[in-house]
């Protein structure tokens, strides 16, 4: 690393350029696939708890590495060198084709620094997101980047497909079931540290919640004026077979899934995990949530590159607290996967599980009659994508 990085920056050949993006590397080109996205979001016009959004994807992310070095200055200690692509994704409902998210962003790697000590993990790096989200949103996730080698996303034990512990991930949940966070005894059990943990892989709303929780996160409820979920308003108004109870409540099933067809074709893995999140610390419960039950253990999860955060448009703060979907925390895993077969050719593939945290009233739970009034309670509502995409030609 060069003590002082020039004005000039002339641009190397292309192996250079790839070399210096280290694990980031294969992600440079063009991938095509699909997934499956859940969000719950306000419901003015019905005037509901929430209108819960699912839908299957199809999605296009372009990787373009930035061509030479991008130079962070300082006082402290010697000038650092970051290295990073630009990335473009675009993603819409595989069965209405409607459009569902752009987002252009950066990733880069970062090195080691002394001021401040930051450090990667033993044969990794310290790597970094900037995305940007039409909604208002703009985030900066940091992380780690390290090798595997083996299936991917499969969780360990005797029940590999159960949307626990996916393999090489940093985090040991995807759910989806939504965190109240209003002081004292809420919606859960008594002595539940109410919004101070993120539940467990395996929980449900309906199990966890009084009542079987809100209706929208069972699918059996019928839709009706007040359990709005998809596919009311669509056209055509289907729900796919594919979106079944256990894929809502774990959306991660569905990469491993994959992945266990591909061990059965016979197929191996290796590649780089990447693990980011916009806080340093996150609470989980250690397992799943049973109403009326003890609250059950919590352990935190803590990334290096202590920092990171998102910045919301003025429309989406609003009052104290907020009245429209806020976005609070921000977590994932990429898996960059070499895929290789004793007969077959080899191939790229990436996948990926995110939890993007929105903050918003339970509309209904207030109760405005009452002397004196009591505002509906605040709940953290989890919006989870995950794909499987594969590096397509070009």
């Amino acid at each position: 690393m060069p003590s002082k990085i020039p004005t000039v920056r002339k641009v190397a050949d292309n192996q250079t350029v790839l070399n210096n993006l280290g694990l980031l590397a294969e992600f440079a080109g063009t991938w095509r696939g699909t997934g499956f996205n859940l969000v719950a979001r306000p419901d003015f016009d019905d005037k509901t708890n929430l209108f819960l959004e699912l839908n299957l994807t199809r999605e296009t992310t372009e990787f373009s590495p930035i061509s030479s070095s991008i130079p962070n200055r300082g006082f402290a200690q010697t000038d650092i060198e970051l290295f990073g692509l630009t990335y473009l994704t675009q993603i819409s409902d595989a069965i209405t084709e409607g459009a569902l998210h752009i987002e252009p962003g950066i990733w880069v790697t970062q090195p080691q620094t002394t001021a401040p000590p930051d450090s990667p993990p033993a044969g990794g790096q310290l790597i970094a997101r900037m995305a940007n989200i039409p909604h208002g949103n703009s985030l900066l996730a940091q992380g780690s980047a390290t090798f595997f080698e083996g299936p991917p996303t499969i969780s360990p034990g005797a029940n590999p497909i159960s949307g626990a512990n996916p393999a090489f991930s940093a985090f040991p949940s995807f759910n989806t079931t939504a965190i109240d966070l209003a002081p004292g005894p809420g919606l859960l059990a008594p002595g539940v540290p109410l919004g101070a943990a993120i539940f467990a892989a395996g929980t449900s709303e309906a199990q966890s919640k009084p009542g079987g929780g809100f209706a929208q996160y069972t699918l059996s409820n019928p839709i009706s004026a007040t359990n709005t979920r998809t596919p009311l308003g669509n056209a055509p108004p289907v729900l796919p077979p594919a979106i079944t109870q256990a894929l809502l409540n774990d959306p991660v099933i569905l990469l491993q899934q994959t992945i266990q067809e591909q061990i059965a074709q016979g197929y191996s893995f290796s590649g780089a995990a990447l693990n980011i999140s916009t806080a340093s610390e996150i609470t989980f419960f250690n397992a799943p949530f049973i109403n009326g039950s003890p609250a059950p253990e919590t352990s935190n999860v803590n990334l290096p590159q202590a920092g990171g955060g998102i910045e919301n448009l003025g429309f989406l703060l609003g009052p104290n607290p907020p009245n429209n979907a806020l976005t609070a925390l921000f977590y994932a895993t990429f898996w960059l996967e070499k895929l290789t077969h004793p007969t077959q050719p080899s191939f790229m593939q990436l996948q990926y599980a995110q939890m993007t945290m929105l903050n918003f009233p339970a509309l209904l739970l207030g109760k405005p009659t009452a002397s004196p009034p009591v505002p509906p309670p605040n709940f953290s509502w989890p919006h989870v994508q995950v794909a499987t995409l594969q590096k397509t030609f070009g």
